[in-house]
């Protein structure tokens, strides 16, 4: 991609940064040179200067802080940026040896597939095999050839039993699995995801990655992921690259050498980090590991850096983990769920459902994909009203509350942030909801004011919201939410598309909101949140409760263990660890206070 105007002159890298790869003619897959964007409004471009190569058989993971321009980064790749979506760059991309800037975009899809971040963004077709399909049949593929791809693409994203249905009867799980089957079906040589697994529960996730490493083990398919979820990630990933927050690249490398060589500046970045790494910090914090010992990067190495410090470990340790929080108990719940049954259309997506919500209590609802999360919390809040009698909030019921009275008790936030955003700015998405209170200028300014500033948004208060990043667009949903000072918030996926320093600072936020009153429900399948932050667990599978209580029992139940859907990825990583006394172990505070480390404060999900 060649913009009109002449390249720019750069600074000299800076040291220690990468450099660009080398050019190889006809190579295959994708290169990028020397590529900046800059959008219409934006102070600066971001990205800035990325150079990479990704030939099929490869996979190279991109990760950054919030607004960093990594989705950009995936667009431009695509042709999307500039040809569909206005904005300035600089650079060259190339597609199996052709100048991306000499292909249309039709042209560019035969040979790149996009995965967008939201899903909706991109389904257009009315039944979800017609969906999968739509890409073949525009390439005029011969029919046997577009039935044999669709049919490929639906089993391995687990949706072949759905293929007759509108994708908007689909959970949002489902529509994300849609989507990547809609890429696997366009067959394209180079294959670009963004955040594709953010929706999906752990399984399904799993299965994901299943496919990935099927098609690179093939040599025919580049992989491109944009990705928060590191774990799993790190199943195909070949080299990593880490932008800073100005878009400038700031480490590129196999896995082991970004992860075990760049913690300080992954850490300053607010970056994940894989949990077999974090686990060998905190036990390097407590002693346990030499200061110089090589980092793990996979479960299987953390182990055996275990298995070889076993007998020093075991003399200093107690016999058992020390008792995680225990939920408590919900005498006069905050919210209260009794014979709750929601029917859509010939679907029931809530069977029989009853529970209880203690106040001033963080509790999670999880599950499956399709397994009737959202639509429970749509019931409690309002959104698809619930029978009389059926939810109780404070004491009240639901169904008998005017609009306005239900949002003073009550603030939810979306799972696509888009679905809840009504103005041209971020200022006024904040202040809408005050005007509506009729509260004076002054206290909205000042309310306003602080949350720009709470959720880093200053800079963006004069944005549309529809042009922010997926993390800074589910920063500003949560913090409308807040602005109201509701006692009961529910949140559905809120840490989803978040890096580790906003998700951090967005549970450290619900501790607080906890801490002074507030009762927090939300839906996640972030499994080491909840494990890690959470008073109690609501399993649900079929639309049915299957486990309720707190937080260590239900994941250690044999109920969860049947919902299929795995264990936190600490719990995952120690599992057949020795010594034996660290299997029981689920969450990193447990994990610290066991081993004897220092606390490291309350923070989002892995950290």
């Amino acid at each position: 991609m060649t913009a009109s105007t002449p390249k720019p002159q750069h600074n000299a890298p800076r040291p220690n940064a990468p450099q660009p790869n080398a050019l190889r003619p006809n190579e295959r897959g994708l290169r990028v040179s020397e590529l900046s964007v800059k959008h219409r409004g934006a102070a600066a471009a971001a990205p800035v200067r990325a150079s990479f190569s990704v030939q099929p058989g490869e996979a190279l993971l991109i990760m950054g802080p919030s607004g960093c321009g990594k989705s950009t980064l995936a667009m431009a790749c695509t042709g999307l940026i500039p040809k569909a979506i206005w904005a300035q760059t600089r650079g060259d991309v190339t597609l199996s040896g052709a100048p991306l800037a000499e292909l249309d975009v039709p042209h560019a899809a035969q040979h790149v597939a996009l995965v967008m971040q939201d899903a909706d963004a991109q389904i257009v077709a009315g039944t979800v095999y017609d969906e999968v399909a739509f890409a073949p049949e525009n390439f005029g593929h011969p029919v046997a050839e577009i039935e044999a791809r669709v049919a490929r693409a639906l089993r391995a994203t687990g949706l072949w039993e759905r293929r007759d249905d509108a994708p908007e009867t689909l959970s949002g799980g489902q529509r994300q699995r849609l989507a990547i089957a809609g890429a696997l079906a366009q067959g394209a040589e180079v294959l670009i995801l963004d955040e594709p697994t953010a929706n999906l529960d752990p399984a399904s996730t799993a299965a994901v990655y299943d496919v990935l490493a099927e098609l690179l083990a093939t040599g025919d398919v580049a992989i491109v992921l944009v990705e928060h979820n590191v774990d799993q990630a790190l199943r195909i990933a070949d080299r990593v690259l880490v932008l800073d927050r100005d878009g400038r690249m700031a480490a590129h490398g196999t896995p082991q050498q970004v992860f075990t060589e760049q913690v300080a500046l992954l850490r300053e970045l607010g970056v994940w980090l894989p949990v077999a790494t974090e686990s060998a910090l905190v036990l390097q914090d407590a002693g346990w590991l030499a200061a110089d010992a090589q980092l793990p990067v996979h479960g299987d190495q953390l182990r055996t850096l275990l298995g070889a410090a076993a007998a020093s470990i075991t003399a200093g340790l107690p016999s058992m983990p020390r008792t995680e929080p225990v939920a408590p108990a919900a005498d006069c719940p905050a919210i209260e769920v009794r014979s709750l049954t929601v029917r859509t259309g010939n679907r029931t997506r809530l069977d029989n459902v009853s529970l209880r919500i203690p106040p001033a209590s963080l509790t999670a609802v999880v599950g499956p994909n399709g397994a009737g999360k959202t639509t429970l919390l749509q019931a409690i809040a309002g959104i698809t009203p619930p029978p009389r009698g059926t939810v109780q909030l404070e004491g009240q019921d639901a169904a008998t509350l005017r609009p306005r009275a239900l949002r003073e008790r009550l603030g939810f936030v979306f799972q696509n942030p888009e679905h809840q955003f009504l103005t041209d700015t971020v200022r006024d998405e904040l202040a809408i909801e005050l005007r509506a209170q009729r509260l004076d200028r002054a206290e909205i300014q000042a309310r306003v004011d602080a949350s720009l500033d709470r959720f880093d948004l200053r800079e963006l208060a004069d944005a549309h919201p529809f042009t922010l990043s997926g993390g800074q667009k589910r920063r500003l949903s949560v913090a409308a939410a807040l602005i109201s000072g509701a006692r009961i918030l529910v949140l559905d996926e809120p840490t989803f598309g978040q890096d580790r320093a906003r998700a951090a600072e967005l549970v450290a936020m619900l501790h607080e909101l906890v801490d002074d009153g507030t009762t927090v429900i939300l839906a996640t399948h972030d499994l080491q949140l909840v494990a890690d932050h959470c008073d109690r667990v609501v399993a649900i599978s079929d639309g049915r409760i299957i486990a309720d209580g707190a937080t260590g029992t239900v994941l250690r139940s044999p109920e969860f263990a049947r919902l299929g859907i795995g264990l936190p990825p600490l719990a995952e990583c120690l599992a057949d660890a020795t010594p034996a006394v660290l299997r029981e172990v689920t969450r990193m505070s447990a994990l610290r206070a066991l081993v004897g480390a220092p606390p490291a404060g309350r923070s989002g999900g892995r950290a």
